[in-house]
């Protein structure tokens, strides 16, 4: 309930959002109009079709997305001739005559009842084109609800969104329909009125076929509602995780652990095969930096203890769709040196069951079967093999100072994270932030981009012919270039083929140079390597970390075909 409920403030701060501008004039254009009449069957209109395409892209995948993209310029075209309807009554009568035969009168200039039929309809072409607008909240919301596999849910969701959004709507349409009503009354000015609201129509309706709505708008605005989604974000997760805990606390039994579609170096196990034994449950997918990272500890603990009453299951859930592969999960783990138990739970059904949401996770398990403790991300390494020692019942002389020794390399080494000022970023449009390039975004469509010039901290770019998907980015002709303006001492980013064995050659530059001594494990000291399979590939690592600088990465794609995942920095 509580998600719900922040879903609901998230789509209601919508309202201040810039691209919401140019949808405003066709919420706006019936304000003079009873609210229960016009107004309410617009914004009705709006909800219902933006929750339906959402869904659909929840369950249905690009096809989705290409169907929104023809729906989306059939409401163009819709609220075109809205507009005109108001602008030129006369003219358009005739033409629009059949329309009325079927119920849905587009022109009502020569009376004012409002047509609930008619509202409702605009207001469905409407939400076709909210439905790209909405923010990073929602993102996390269409995220977890694909990762459930729930389409219910999702809708439970999303519906709470766009009730949200549509409540701060009909506030201001109220407020506005009151105004109107006394431009109308005092003014005598509604045809006036309804020439500029239509003209303001067409101005949105340019807008949002060029995605000006995303640029322009976005540039000039001083109401920024980034910050505030963010902090939603934060109480979603915070509320949908308990805090860490000692092992003086007990979070209950250890979840079932079946659901998982196969088993790697282990027969499946049930709690049953778990009974009287310490347990620690790595959630953990393998193109992931942190998890790579904390890898080294959890094998050297299963070694270290396996004598001694602990067992390791690894829990790969994955993040992409090419972590679903099976080849591709038991390829990594041989790769990985893991030789502990790893379950591939690609439904979420064991993470679900420990209503996880971080990888990497670690839970750990007393003999009696009940978590005592857990532990999110990178880090506390000592304080997690003291749990283990206390589990396990060693005394503590027997554990003082007994810890395991690591020394990760490549990805695997411990990131410099004191130095770290560029975030996990994502290429896909589902979550891509900080994207500079022209044009601006088109979603599933082949489009030549360039980067925006005075790229600033954070910022990334396209050049060349690409296609953006929901999770990745795809070159569709050579050369294609990707580049990032980071601070960070190591780079890494995920990468794969788009035709499974096809390699393909690329060439880094760092601030426009070969990276030299500062090459990554999968690139030489002249910046050349090698794209051979979905991973997580280092492309640098920085060897002078007294002072770093932000830096321009830039990779160049020799060959098509690459897609490119996420930006992750250590």
């Amino acid at each position: 309930m509580f998600l719900l409920i922040l879903s609901y403030i998230g789509g209601f701060l919508t309202i201040l959002s810039p691209c919401i501008l140019p949808v405003l004039p066709f919420v706006f254009a019936k304000a003079d109009q009873a609210f229960y009449k016009s107004g309410l069957p617009l914004l009705s209109g709006m909800a219902v079709s933006f929750t339906g395409i959402s869904v659909l892209a929840v369950a249905g995948g690009t096809w989705v997305a290409q169907a929104n993209i023809f729906s989306r310029w059939l409401a163009l075209a819709l609220l075109s001739f809205f507009a005109l309807s108001l602008i030129f009554p006369i003219y358009l009568e005739t033409l629009l005559a059949p329309l009325t035969r079927l119920g849905v009168k587009l022109n009502n200039s020569n009376k004012d009842a409002a047509n609930p039929r008619q509202s409702f309809l605009i207001g469905a072409a409407t939400g076709f084109l909210w439905a790209p607008c909405a923010g990073p909240i929602l993102g996390l919301i269409l995220t977890g609800a694909a990762s459930q596999r729930s389409p219910t849910a999702a809708a439970a969701f999303l519906f709470a969104y766009a009730l949200g959004a549509g409540s701060s709507l009909a506030l201001a349409l109220l407020a506005g329909g009151k105004v109107f009503g006394k431009m109308k009354k005092y003014l005598k000015v509604e045809s006036r009125v309804k020439k500029i609201i239509g003209g303001a129509i067409l101005v949105g309706v340019v807008m949002i076929a060029f995605n000006l709505d995303r640029t322009i708008l976005t540039k000039i605005s001083k109401i920024q509602t980034e910050s505030i989604e963010q902090s939603l974000i934060h109480l979603f997760k915070n509320n949908s995780a308990p805090q860490e805990t000692t092992t003086e606390d007990n979070e209950g039994p250890l979840p079932e652990i079946d659901g998982a579609v196969s088993w790697l170096n282990s027969a499946p196990l049930t709690k049953q095969d778990l009974k009287g034994k310490v347990v620690l449950i790595d959630f953990w997918t393998y193109s992931c930096i942190n998890c790579l990272r904390t890898l080294p500890y959890v094998k050297a603990w299963a070694e270290k203890y396996k004598d001694q009453g602990l067992v390791v299951i690894g829990v790969h859930t994955p993040e992409f769709a090419f972590e679903k592969d099976l080849t591709n999960v038991s390829n990594a783990v041989k790769d990985l040196g893991i030789t502990y138990p790893v379950a591939v739970d690609n439904n979420y059904i064991i993470w679900n069951a420990f209503k996880n949401q971080y990888w990497p996770a670690h839970y750990f398990a007393d003999r009696s079967g009940n978590i005592r403790y857990h532990h999110f991300g990178e880090g506390h390494y000592e304080e997690s093999e003291k749990v283990l020692q206390d589990l396990l019942g060693e005394s503590t002389q027997a554990r003082a100072s007994n810890f395991v020794q690591v020394s990760g390399s490549g990805a695997q080494a411990p990131g410099d994270l004191k130095e770290v000022r560029s975030p996990e970023t994502y290429i896909g449009y589902s979550r891509a932030e900080n994207l500079q390039v022209t044009p601006s975004l088109v979603i599933d469509k082949a489009v030549s981009y360039s980067v925006d010039k005075d790229l600033k901290l954070n910022d990334w770019g396209l050049t060349g012919s690409w296609r953006i998907g929901s999770q990745e980015a795809t070159l569709i002709k050579a050369s294609g270039k990707i580049t990032f303006r980071f601070h960070a001492r190591d780079l890494h980013l995920v990468l794969g083929p788009s035709t499974p064995g096809k390699e393909i050659r690329f060439k880094v530059t760092l601030d426009g140079k070969a990276p030299a001594a500062d090459h990554g494990i999968d690139i030489n000291t002249n910046g050349i390597g090698k794209v051979k399979e979905n991973r997580l590939y280092q492309l640098i690592r920085q060897k002078d970390t007294q002072d770093l600088q932000d830096k321009t990465f830039e990779i160049e794609f020799l060959d098509p075909g690459v897609q490119a995942f996420a930006f992750t920095f250590g």
